[in-house]
């Protein structure tokens, strides 16, 4: 079987191929002026279940993912607390590191940032203004012309007919934000003349001081690593319009090749509790939020990714609590099943890896389902429907092991192979608990776990999270 994805760019489903010795997959990364959100964390993992897919179909993947360390929000919140741009994206990278490394995400090949590649980024926007694709304005600033390119729009399906191109937006005005809505379609700012609020953040270029636009960073970035014409571009939704059409236009026409990119995937919106989230509301949960209400990073990682990446995902704490019960199933199925084997879990967790067969074992239906699109919530349905299959077969093992590698899951990181599944309201105890615990409110913490504990549980408290396990 071969891996394929829905194809955003053609708008059907199309068999993955690599064009070259590897298959070229880039990623738009974090805009790093603040932890990520699972929102965020909803993409990125969407792209590692695909890149894993990729692999254990023996494919060799050459992954890119950017780091926007220069924009409007990083040097405004970097100006606002009076720190210098490196030092305060510094610290939200590490932090994006931190989180990707615990919910079990694969690092990327290479990770190029923004400001390490200006040169790159100033030789793409002189090769627009000579070949007449851009042009300077008064202020310093460097614009790309819809109007010069006849494809635009083809990405986002755009209607050419009705598309005012225009060199000022709607209110009259140049748009140098690096972000806006659809009703602002004009001109895009490939490079940005300075201005005060850039304090220090400014670069020389031929046009005077300035600093790169939003989209051109990834232009510049995955060309230089991938070649003009690459395999795999990735992004949420969100970024389909305008960032990913401006990203194909200025890239086609500063290099003169199309296709800039064979394959565009793209994941949908990510809802909490029914409504989207925003500060406004308190749902815009980081992973750390999760973790201190007595989650574990594997049972959100199996919860964003449970349902399929092209449909809206309405996240719930009951879904959270759905993903830590089905974790405690495989991971009891898979305790039985290597005592059976006499195998140890350490020898098991060497089989979490690509490269076992897959086709003609018990897991072939989860494997056909990932490759059908990336269709988690199936080849999720599939694996438990062959667990009891499992037996102490050294071939299904191995299978499973491969299996939960396309994942990225780890049931016996969780351990929750001694862990019963605790009933509603005994798991609500346990969370106020750990809420308590994490405030430093020891008397409530003690008088919670007291509560438990007399209801016939036992708290197990670990570095990231809690489990319940039966008195």
């Amino acid at each position: 079987m071969k891996p394929s994805i829905h194809n955003t760019l053609s708008r059907r489903k199309e068999e993955l191929a690599p064009s070259g010795e590897f298959f070229g997959m880039y990623c738009c990364g974090p805009t790093v002026y603040g932890p990520a959100h699972i929102g965020n964390f909803r993409t990125f993992l969407a792209q590692d279940v695909l890149r894993r897919v990729l692999e254990c179909s023996g494919i060799k993947v050459k992954h890119v993912r950017n780091i926007t360390d220069v924009d409007d929000k990083t040097i405004r919140e970097s100006r606002k607390l009076g720190v210098s741009l490196s030092e305060f994206t510094k610290k939200w990278t590490e932090k994006f590191h931190a989180d990707c490394e615990k919910l079990n995400m694969l690092p990327p090949s290479v990770e190029p940032r923004a400001t390490e590649h200006i040169a790159e980024q100033l030789e793409m926007v002189s090769k627009l203004v000579e070949n007449g694709h851009a042009y300077a304005a008064g202020d310093g600033s460097v614009y790309f012309k819809i109007s010069s390119d006849p494809d635009y729009g083809k990405l986002s399906g755009l209607d050419r007919r009705s598309l005012a191109t225009q060199s000022v937006n709607s209110a009259g005005e140049a748009n140098l934000a690096d972000e806006y809505e659809r009703e602002s379609v004009s001109d895009f700012a490939l490079w940005k003349g300075r201005k005060s609020e850039d304090g220090d953040n400014f670069w020389k270029s031929p046009w005077g001081e300035g600093r790169p636009g939003w989209h051109i960073e990834c232009s510049a970035m995955s060309t230089k690593y991938l070649g003009p014409t690459f395999d795999l571009h990735g992004g949420g939704v969100d970024l389909c319009f305008p960032h990913h059409e401006n990203e194909i236009a200025q890239s086609e026409c500063s290099t003169g090749l199309k296709p800039y990119v064979k394959y565009w995937f793209h994941s949908a919106h990510l809802m909490v509790e029914g409504a989207k989230m925003s500060k406004s509301l308190g749902n815009l949960y980081t992973l750390d939020d999760l973790i201190s209400k007595g989650y574990s990073a594997q049972q959100i990682r199996y919860a964003l990714i449970a349902g399929h990446y092209r449909q809206q995902l309405n996240f719930t704490f009951k879904g959270l609590d759905d993903a830590k019960s089905a974790l405690s199933k495989l991971s009891k199925a898979l305790a039985s099943a290597l005592e059976k084997a006499g195998m140890t879990e350490v020898g098991f967790k060497k089989l979490i890896m690509p490269g076992a067969k897959l086709e003609g074992t018990i897991f072939e239906g989860a494997w056909g389902a990932l490759c059908d699109d990336v269709n988690v919530p199936k080849a999720l349905g599939e694996i438990f429907a062959a667990l009891p299959k499992l037996g102490d077969s050294g071939e299904n093992l191995a299978a499973f092991g491969a299996i939960l590698y396309a994942l990225g899951l780890d049931p016996l990181a969780c351990g929750a192979a001694e862990a019963e599944e605790a009933p509603e309201e005994i798991a609500e105890l346990a969370r106020q608990r750990w809420e308590a615990k994490k405030a430093k409110n020891f008397a409530l913490a003690d008088e919670l776990r007291g509560k438990i504990s007399a209801l016939g549980w036992t708290v197990l408290d670990a570095k990231d999270g809690f489990s319940l396990k039966k008195a």
